[in-house]
């Protein structure tokens, strides 16, 4: 199964918290008992630039993201991410994904120094 898209637009220097709920096809929560968590940024699919996200696991199916003002501060212009889970049995679930935008900040901006 592809992962569901959500883009997200990050304005630099800024924090990013969601909250991603999972539901099966009858609409009853996904219980999230035992699983791992994980998200990064990169700047493409196996790209080394890597921002990882800070994920918190609510029962029975809420995984709050988090994304601290420093680290975004160092994000790419444009990159990807995702949301990855890890069951205890060892199956490995990505239920959403997508591009990343960033837009550049004004306010406590860095100075590029241009040749």
């Amino acid at each position: 199964m592809q992962p569901a898209s959500l883009p997200l637009a990050i304005y630099r220097g800024d924090s990013l918290r969601l909250q991603v709920q999972l539901w099966d096809v009858n609409n009853n929560p996904i219980d999230l008992t035992g699983v791992v968590a994980k998200s990064e940024i990169r700047e493409r699919p196996a790209g080394t630039q890597i921002t990882e996200l800070t994920c918190t696991v609510t029962l029975p199916n809420t995984v709050t993201v988090y994304l601290a003002p420093t680290d975004s501060h160092n994000l790419p212009s444009k990159g990807n991410w995702d949301l990855q889970l890890t069951y205890s049995n060892g199956d490995v679930l990505t239920p959403v994904g997508g591009p990343v935008t960033v837009t550049p900040d004004v306010t406590d901006s860095t100075v590029v120094v241009g040749p």
